[in-house]
């Protein structure tokens, strides 16, 4: 009954895969996965689950409020540095065509989170709302990048997307909690930005100033997930975000969409203070740049010590979708003083100095 169950669920959200999978990047939210390489989808089962998997809510009966923020840029091949080289190369510039060069092959991206998350319970059956944000944005040349003489010249075409939502979510767990389902209804403000930075050497200048202004709209999304515990040590989940394909309008005429993004993960416990877990995007999703995919493979691991008042995480994660990608580790602590929570976690791309910063405060009863 329960494999004939399991197997059906399954079958229902594969259903819903389209062909081609044109979405923002799955973002990374919360400390705890950000320490353990962006692995969340079997492991969540506190009040981020509304954004995880909200099939976690109904697997523990716990009342949790928590605030986090997380943050992740990305420069390829480069791009940080060659544009820093642009500003301070004085006029004449004699690197002017290597500089040129180099950034018609580079890009940046960058995401970032931060909201107030809930979670409650009765019996069997667990609810959850979050008042969040979440925001991607991409930067790539406009036109090929030149160099007239001694001077570069060239525009970074710039693009941005917040999505202000208020998330209601609802799990029940079957069966003694072998199993559950989890449903999320996202009520969602986009906010889309379109800009233009010009470059040239020997000039500063600040690219979040060149976003201009947001035009606001709204759209309707779906999560759908699904947990499976089939031992005390073992749990499988997987998540349909954005099954509804919210689409926002951008200032330019152009529009954003955040098509459905499906991600699985599971969960190994050797013993029950060390978790080990893994997730992978299941299918590409597009970005803000063109041309550039994301699909995510995460793995981590957690230690808990001293009764859970000290955990440890380390992780790493890499875009598999991205030529230009490297592995980027990661790691993070939390500290637990009775209901009171303290939680960080960050990563760091030595080789082309991506960055992950992401930080919680929480309550759990």
């Amino acid at each position: 009954m329960k494999q004939q169950f399991v197997r059906a669920l399954g079958l229902t959200i594969l259903s819903l895969v389209p062909t081609h999978v044109l979405a923002m990047e799955f973002s990374i939210v919360g400390p705890r996965a950000a320490g353990m390489g962006g692995a969340g989808v079997a492991v969540t089962t506190d009040s981020l689950a509304t954004y995880w998997n909200p099939a976690g809510l109904a697997m523990t009966q716990t009342l949790d409020i928590r605030m986090q923020v997380t943050a992740q840029g990305v420069a390829r091949n480069g791009a940080y540095d060659t544009i820093r080289n642009i500003e301070n190369c004085p006029s004449p510039c004699t690197d002017a065509p290597t500089l040129a060069n180099q950034l018609n092959n580079q890009s940046g991206s960058a995401n970032a989170s931060a909201g107030l998350y809930f979670k409650g319970h009765l019996g069997d059956h667990a609810f959850g709302f979050n008042i969040s944000d979440v925001a991607w944005a991409g930067a790539y040349p406009n036109q090929p990048f030149q160099a007239t003489g001694a001077t570069v010249t060239g525009q970074l075409a710039m693009r941005g997307l917040e999505a202000r939502q208020a998330v209601f979510s609802y799990a029940y767990a079957f069966a003694d909690k072998t199993f559950s389902i989890g449903v999320s209804g996202k009520i969602m403000q986009g906010a889309a930005y379109t800009g233009l930075a010009t470059l040239t050497n020997g000039q500063n200048v600040t690219l979040s100033d060149n976003f201009g202004k947001a035009k606001i709209s709204t759209g309707f999304g779906i999560d759908v997930g699904a947990l499976y515990k089939p031992t005390s040590w073992l749990r499988f989940g997987v998540v349909a975000k954005d099954l509804t394909s919210p689409t926002f309008d951008a200032p330019n005429g152009e529009q954003f969409k955040i098509n459905p993004q499906y991600r699985g993960g599971v969960a190994v416990n050797p013993y029950s203070s060390l978790t080990i877990t893994f997730d992978g995007d299941i299918l590409s999703n597009s970005t803000l740049v063109p041309n550039v995919k994301s699909q995510v493979l995460s793995l981590g691991a957690e230690q808990t010590l001293f009764s859970e008042f000290l955990s440890l995480r380390l992780g790493a994660y890499k875009n598999v979708a991205d030529a230009a990608s490297n592995v980027t580790p990661t790691a993070g602590f939390g500290l637990r003083m009775y209901a009171f929570r303290m939680d960080f976690g960050a990563g760091y791309d030595f080789k082309e100095g991506g960055v992950l910063a992401s930080g919680s405060l929480s309550l759990t009863f």
